[in-house]
């Protein structure tokens, strides 16, 4: 039997690099919202326990692991559906971020998309959504990452979810605009650029930059630049360098930041790999 929280709880921030994205983190066990709309977007997943809440003429239940999904000026409610009431991450951000999405994927103008369901199966969808909120609490993490896992992730919403045909631009081969990226991200790894900066830079935008990139090097932007600030980070590191200034040289946040990705990337960490490579 599922245990019945105690409290509720509720972690609520904007992001103002991204549009002032709005984002809730919340576990609700009696809380009951009234009927209401939002001007934004309102997409999230149910971590726990069950959503119930009007929507477009009806009563429906979204589940855990189910996405639960409203449409700007829509009217709806919201209510426990289980004893434990639920528990969910939400984001919200204006109609045009979305708009714009759907445009770069179809690589022409398009309406903001319409969604008529309010709650979605789709576990693979849910799992991304689940991982880009998680993403969106850390403070150390690239304002590429941020905005490419953004892109992708409603890209993937607007293609296999939106009631309007959306049909993806052909993918062409772009080697190079790709080479292009390579080039300014190997120039640009100490700074916090965004995909705008870096679509601009390959002339081309900023979801396909993505794709194209994925398709022709076999990991995405951001994953290619953490990927150059380990390898800076080895080379400072065989010169002898203290840990804090390798960090900072070599573009991340702090010290624990290049720590955690050197570890994960390459099963040791920083100082182990400094020990083991000094006076041989």
């Amino acid at each position: 039997m599922e245990k019945q929280p105690s409290i509720e709880t509720s972690n609520f921030w904007r992001i103002p690099s991204l549009g002032n994205m709005e984002l809730l983190h919340a576990n609700y066990v009696k809380q009951t919202f009234p009927r209401h709309t939002h001007e934004q977007f309102a997409i999230g997943v149910i971590e726990s326990g069950a959503l119930g809440f009007y929507y477009r003429g009806e009563n429906v239940i979204a589940p855990q692991g189910q996405i639960n999904l409203c449409i700007p000026g829509e009217v709806h409610t919201g209510q426990p559906a289980t004893d434990s009431g639920w528990s969910y991450r939400m984001f919200y951000f204006e109609p045009q971020l979305l708009q714009r999405v759907a445009s770069e994927v179809a690589g022409k103008p398009h309406d903001i998309p319409f969604f008529r369901t309010g709650v979605i199966d789709d576990p693979i969808l849910a799992k991304q959504i689940l991982q880009l909120h998680v993403l969106m609490e850390q403070q150390d993490v690239p304002l590429l990452e941020q905005e490419s896992m953004l892109l992708w992730t409603l890209g993937q919403l607007v293609m296999r979810h939106a009631d309007d045909s959306l049909v993806l631009r052909t993918l062409r081969k772009e080697k190079t605009a790709v080479f292009r990226a390579q080039q300014y991200i190997q120039t640009h790894y100490t700074q916090n650029f965004s995909i705008e900066d870096l679509a601009l830079a390959v002339y081309l935008s900023p979801y396909h930059t993505i794709r194209v990139f994925r398709e022709e090097i076999g990991m995405p932007p951001h994953a290619y630049l953490r990927q150059i600030r380990i390898t800076k980070a080895k080379e400072l590191l065989v010169q002898g360098l203290s840990l804090a200034d390798v960090a900072q040289s070599a573009g991340f946040t702090d010290q624990s930041h290049l720590n955690r990705w050197f570890k994960r990337l390459w099963g040791i960490t920083p100082g182990q790999y400094r020990n083991s490579v000094q006076y041989k």
